[in-house]
């Protein structure tokens, strides 16, 4: 497979089945066709549309976008669905007229729009990295709970392949316990503008546009060139920067294989941070406490982004290979297994696995595996109890890199040793040796697009 995210997604894969789990009762005939609405209707958005409207299952009825030249792909694949500019308006027009949701979307209005559909009892595709802000990924979790309704966040890769074989090996102890993991992505926070400052002021949106229906959630600040469609992932306001944007994906395998679910200590050191963008790098240190899968006592899971990744002498690979661009390498009591974005597994030292006969995997549509779900009232594995825990973990370490004070040398480029460590509490939702770091946990809302709390 093509190891660009873009051409994975134009792949087609055929529908799966998923796990048992007590049904929500439709509103309709379980054999007819699940109604789907759909918040975001280019990019992601369109990408989730695409291959959710191809289940033959399926039948839209709504397309919402705050942007209206944003509609012409979703018309030439669907014609006639009814346009919405506003996701409230959608669903109150909507009412008993649509089962499911797919949110793709900025960030930062992930979850406002999420728990809306939820609270009306309809089920949920959301795009990853499911939520803005720690707290808001914990609610998701509970409203999906709450709710009884079908949720799959949008990390597709979960159900590729290539992630399939990954962890269905580390699953099945082809490399012992592990030791430690090292995770990486080569984009950087600030990837997208350079800017270290909000745009200046003074442009008028397009005349597509509502300014104030893209703001949302956030604070609202004057509309500028570049935050919309898509730079908007660099600034604090609405994206989450490398960890935010790739966390869900290159974490997830790591999630399932290992069975993680809230660490109990991280530590952050980045290139510096202000209060509006993300760092250029950073590295952030995520203690896990053992289970039958780990080695020792407690796992480290360490992330690194904007070009830095571990030395490639740890995976113990032949001199003539390098380590992906982006991915991970799990340490083993048997040999180290590294498993690239997007390619397959590969374990070394090569000697160490001289005969080794991989298994046959298949990949599924993560799209039909959700559809499914919904028409059988069933659960997927990458529902909101699996992908809040997993969306938590990387929104704390972006509360981390936000308190980070450690800086770079401008010779060498390697960050100094003056990070930050805090103590998770993940019970208590807070941490345990930093007041200021839980005030950024969550945020405050503008009137009419609060999350209320499960």
């Amino acid at each position: 497979m093509p190891n660009s995210r873009r051409a994975f997604l134009r792949q087609s894969s055929l529908a799966a089945s998923a796990v048992a789990f007590p049904a929500l009762v439709r509103g309709q005939n379980l054999n007819s066709r699940l109604q789907v609405a759909c918040v975001g209707c280019n990019g992601m958005g369109y990408s989730d549309l695409k291959n959710v409207g191809a289940h033959a299952a399926v039948k839209f009825v709504g397309f919402c976008d705050v942007d209206t030249s944003r509609f012409d792909k979703a018309d030439a694949d669907f014609p006639g669905v009814a346009h919405f500019q506003d996701y409230r308006e959608m669903f109150s027009k909507l009412g008993d007229g649509f089962d499911a949701v797919t949110v793709g979307i900025p960030d930062h209005m992930h979850a406002p729009v999420a728990v809306a559909a939820m609270q009306r009892k309809k089920h949920v595709y959301c795009q990853k990295p499911l939520a803005h802000t720690v707290w808001e990924a914990r609610q998701m979790r509970l409203w999906a709970a709450k709710t009884g309704v079908t949720t799959q966040m949008g990390n597709q890769i979960h159900s590729a392949i290539e992630y399939r074989l990954g962890t269905r090996l580390l699953k099945e102890g082809a490399i012992g316990k592990i030791k430690e993991v090292h995770s990486w992505v080569a984009v950087t926070g600030n990837e997208r503008t350079r800017l270290l400052e909000p745009a200046p002021s003074g442009a008028k949106p397009p005349a597509t546009l509502d300014w104030d229906l893209w703001i949302g959630a956030a604070p609202m600040r004057d509309y500028a060139p570049g935050y919309h469609p898509f730079t908007w992932r660099d600034w604090q306001d609405f994206g989450g920067g490398a960890l935010g944007d790739f966390g869900c994906h290159i974490l997830d395998p790591v999630f399932t294989a290992l069975g993680l679910n809230a660490p109990i200590k991280i530590t952050a050191r980045n290139s510096g941070v202000n209060h509006h963008v993300w760092p250029v790098n950073e590295t952030i240190e995520y203690t896990f406490p053992g289970n039958e899968m780990i080695a020792g006592d407690t796992l480290k899971v360490t992330w690194s982004d904007g070009g830095l990744r571990p030395d490639r002498k740890i995976a113990k690979m032949p001199p003539e290979l390098e380590l992906p661009k982006s991915g991970s390498v799990f340490i083993g009591e048997k040999g180290n297994l590294v498993l690239a974005h997007v390619a397959g597994p590969r374990m070394y030292p090569v000697e160490n696995f001289a005969g080794f006969k991989y298994p046959k995997e298949e990949g599924k549509s993560h799209w039909h595996v959700w559809v499914d779900a919904c028409l059988a009232g069933t659960k997927t594995s990458d529902s909101f109890d699996y992908a809040g825990p997993l969306a938590e973990t990387v929104q704390l370490g972006n509360v981390i890199t936000r308190l980070a004070k450690a800086t770079v040398d401008p010779v060498t480029g390697r960050m100094d040793d003056q990070g930050i460590t805090l103590d998770w509490d993940t019970a208590n939702l807070k941490f345990a040796n930093s007041p200021e770091a839980d005030k950024l946990l969550t945020k405050e809302y503008r009137k009419g697009f609060e999350v209320p709390a499960a």
